[in-house]
Order: structure tokens, then sequence, then C-alpha cells
């Protein structure tokens, strides 16, 4: 029998890349492909590239260029790359970048073995000419979840009846007919999704695309409208991955406030939120990306109140001057967003928030940056991106008029971002005398220091916390410690465990 095989996958960009990663992954071994960590290792590189923004772009090209580099030197045959950046410029992304093997879209991923097979056997897949995915979709979101429009980590094809669980007594079953904990008796297959680590955290996605017209903002056009996944879906991969000893999973999409209403309940996140927190060996649920224009009293209510569920909100403000919003055809202003944020903490005092902000917009002046800066000041955010504005081909603002020089945008970027670490080490000092729970990441060997994450810190985002080794305290990946925090380092919380450990 030859040898399988083999592939290793190199994710750039965002959570959702991650988990469209693992479904190709689910999708190679299934295949018989032999996954690999190394791309030296393996006979093809799959690198998922990320097309959000310019640094984005050049990480996704300097990571094909070094797995080119591997056809000298290794294993490697061929290198190919997937993602968002070969959606959104294929063939144009082909001819700009030859060392790439292949550019494959979205619509290929269901047949991702055979594309590979094909590019290693010599052939060629030609890459494909992009379109905008919104208009693949139907206007009304009623209508959309009989689409059969290729979705990234919306793979069906583990579940029965595609997607829909099976109850035992025959009929099939949905969220409401499948109570916290309590699997069909004929018990639904794994998802087509293969974990690339071991780590106690995954994002499960939620929906794809975005209904919103942010005008500096391209993403609709590659991911295309906004499509929620079944709750049966979410629920039995939530499950799945308890089972492969994940305790935290983080919820993902372009705009998770919106979940549900395609399915005919924009409420329905309020339903699921509880139903995934009971998942037995799930520990935390997070939930990512919320649009503070579609955040309704009853989804604070349900994340600030559900046991299991994280008083955590990534809300995405982007600015605060209402004269830059408007431009960037957005809601709100200063007064508005510190309301909410009262209203968040009337209810949870320790509730964890971070958001992401543009300055140098197009028309942008020093009042509106002053008073972004008046809104920072006030907010109390636990952790801040700060980027600054760039046109993005296919956008509205790309052909604004106001566009400020590239030092001016350059200076308000440094300006803000020194302004956003000091207040995010101020936050992180409020939290000293603080208890908490910390999800254990990783424990040094050799020292024995512990470092986790408290419940108001998303991974990779929002800084960690620090525990020096404690005599008598055994700890490993996946526990639960209840700490007491002491110090901070920049957003590093430094805390003290207050007792023993609570293991998987």
């Amino acid at each position: 029998m030859p040898e399988p095989r083999t592939v290793a996958l190199v994710t750039l960009g965002c959570a959702r890349n991650e988990v469209d990663s693992e479904e190709l992954a689910g999708r190679l071994a299934a295949d018989g492909w032999r996954l690999v960590e190394d791309a030296a290792d393996a006979d093809v590189a799959v690198v998922n590239t990320c097309g959000f923004v310019e640094a984005a772009k050049k990480d996704s090209v300097d990571a094909l260029l070094e797995a080119n580099d591997l056809k000298e030197h290794g294993r490697t045959q061929a290198v190919v790359a997937v993602g968002c950046m070969a959606e959104r410029y294929g063939k144009e992304l082909a001819d700009a970048l030859p060392e790439a093997d292949g550019v494959l879209g979205f619509d290929d991923y269901a047949d991702i073995s055979d594309r590979l097979r094909t590019i290693l056997g010599g052939g060629v897949h030609a890459p494909h000419t992009p379109r905008d995915r919104r208009k693949l979709l139907p206007i009304s979101p009623a209508e959309r979840q009989s689409s059969t429009v290729a979705l990234p980590g919306h793979s069906q094809e583990g579940y029965p009846d595609g997607g829909i669980l099976e109850a035992a007594d025959g009929p099939t079953a949905d969220l409401a007919d499948l109570p916290a904990g309590v699997a069909p008796a004929s018990g639904p297959r794994p998802p087509l999704r293969r974990r690339l680590d071991s780590g106690p955290v995954a994002s499960v996605k939620l929906a794809s695309g975005c209904d919103r017209r942010c005008t500096f903002c391209a993403i609709p056009s590659f991911r295309g409208s906004f499509i929620s996944r079944r709750p049966s879906d979410v629920l039995g991969e939530t499950r799945w991955l308890a089972g492969e000893g994940v305790r935290e999973v983080m919820l993902v999409s372009e705009n998770n406030t919106s979940y549900g209403k395609d399915l005919g309940d924009i409420r329905l996140l309020e339903s699921l939120l509880p139903e995934l927190a009971a998942v037995e060996g799930i520990e935390r649920v997070r939930v990512s990306y919320l649009q503070p224009a579609e955040l309704r009293p009853g989804l604070i209510d349900v994340l600030t109140s559900t046991p299991g569920v994280v008083p955590y909100f990534d809300l995405s403000f982007q600015h605060s001057a209402p004269g830059v919003l408007r431009a960037m055809r957005r809601f709100g202003d200063t007064e508005r967003f510190l309301d909410l944020l009262a209203a968040i903490r009337a209810k949870a005092p320790q509730a964890g928030v971070r958001s992401n902000f543009i300055v140098g917009f197009p028309g942008e002046s020093e009042d509106d940056l002053a008073e972004l800066e008046r809104f920072l000041g006030a907010a109390r955010l636990d952790a801040i991106g700060v980027f600054g504005y760039s046109d993005e081909e296919g956008t509205e603002a790309a052909g604004f008029d106001g566009k400020l020089d590239e030092d001016v945008v350059a200076g308000r970027l440094a300006r803000v971002s020194r302004l956003a670490e000091e207040l995010t080490a101020q936050r992180a000092e409020e939290r000293i005398g603080d208890t908490v729970q910390v999800l254990v990441e990783a424990v040094d060997e050799e020292t024995g220091e512990i470092t986790g994450r408290a419940d108001h810190q998303a991974p990779e985002t929002d800084g960690q916390v620090l525990m020096a080794a404690v005599a008598g305290l055994r700890t490993e990946p996946g526990d639960l410690v209840t700490a007491k925090v002491t110090g901070a380092q920049g957003v590093d919380l430094v805390a003290e465990p207050l007792g023993a450990a609570v293991g998987r």
C-alpha cells in the first residue's frame, strides 16, 4: 500500500480562518491524507491566507514565499493558497505570485482533496475569477438557509440528514428537542473537522458573512451576506469539541448579534447560549464580534447572568465622533457608547470589554480625534486595537474626498496607540484585588509558572494571567484555578492561586 500523501495547513488571520483550516483538515483526513505540523514534512503546504488589511495580505504573501522555499530543500512539492486573500483576488493573485502552485477559492473546499492531488500530479487547477459573494445569496435573509453556496466552516456533512440531528424516536430534532447533555440515541457523527492543536480552547463558527455596509470594509464582498448555522450544528460541534478535551468555546462570525435573523428568530442566541454552557465538559462559552447597534437588552442579560457564559463584550465601536461614524455608515457616538457600557457594567461590574478603532479616516478632524480620545479615557476598556486607515479596493471609502496624508495617519495611529496602551494598563491595575477564574493554558516545565486567562481575556488578544508555581498545586492545560490578582504588567495580570485546580 502506498504511503499516504502528507499535508500541512498554515493558518493566518482570525479565529474564523482557524475554524476553516480545521474543516479543511477534516476533509483531507477523511480522504486519507496524513496531517503534519511542519510544512517542511509535507508533500503540499496549504496556506490559509488573510485578505483583511494590507499588513495581513503582506503576511500571507510572505508565508506563501516561505513555504515555496521549502520546495528546494525539503519534502514539499507544492504550495497552495486558500482563504480570504485567495478568494478575494483569485487569478490576480495567481498571476502576481507564480510561486503558488494553486490558488483555490471557497467553492473548491468541498473538493480540496481532488484539487491537491491534481496539483501534486502536475496538473493545473485554474484559479477562480473573483465575484461579489453577496450576490450568491438571496436578498431576503429568510430565504438563505436553502442555498447551496459554499460556506467555509459550515460543513454539515458530519451530521445525518445534512445537519439536522435525528432523535432516537425517528423525527428530526433541533435545539428545542435536544436538552443539555442529551444526544440522540443513534448519536450524531463527528463534524467534518480535525483539530490542529490540543489546547483547551477552540472556536466554533456561529455564522458567516455580513449584511452591514460599512464604507471601509471589503469583507462582505468576499465572505458574502450573513447566514446563520443551524443551532443543532453549533451544539453538536460543541459537544464533539468537549469530547476532544476543549474546555472553552469561542463563538465567532463577522457579526454574532445578527445570529438567527435568517432562521426566523433574532433572539436565537439568547436561547442557544444556555444550551452551549450546559454541555458536559465545557466550562466557558465566549461570544466575540458584537455590533453595538444590535446589542439588545435581552442579550446583555444572558451574557451577564448565564452560568458558564463569560461576561465578555467584544464591541466593534470603530470610532466615537458622530461625523466619522456616519461617514463609516455606522451607529452611535461617545455618549451612547458610554451609556451602553454603563448598562453592561450595571449587570456585571467586572465584565471584560474590548474594541477596535480606525484613526485617520477620510475627513477626520483634530476635533474628531479628540472626541475619540475622550471616549477612550472614559470607557475603561480592557483591550484596544488601533488601526490607521488605508484604502481598501472595492470599498466606498476608497473613493471619498478628504483623504489625510500618510504621515498624518501614521502620527495619529502612534498617538492613539500610546494612549490605548496607557489606558489598558490602568484598567488592568483596577483589577488588582479581584478574584478570577483562570483557565490554564500552559505550565512551564522548569519553573512551574502557570499561564492562563481570566473570564475577561479572550485568546491571543487580551492579555494573560501569570501565576508563580505553588507548592502542592499541580495543574495542566485545561484546568481551572481560582486566583487573586496581586499585580499587573501592562494588560497582563499577576495572580496567586487560592485553592486546588479543577481538572477535566
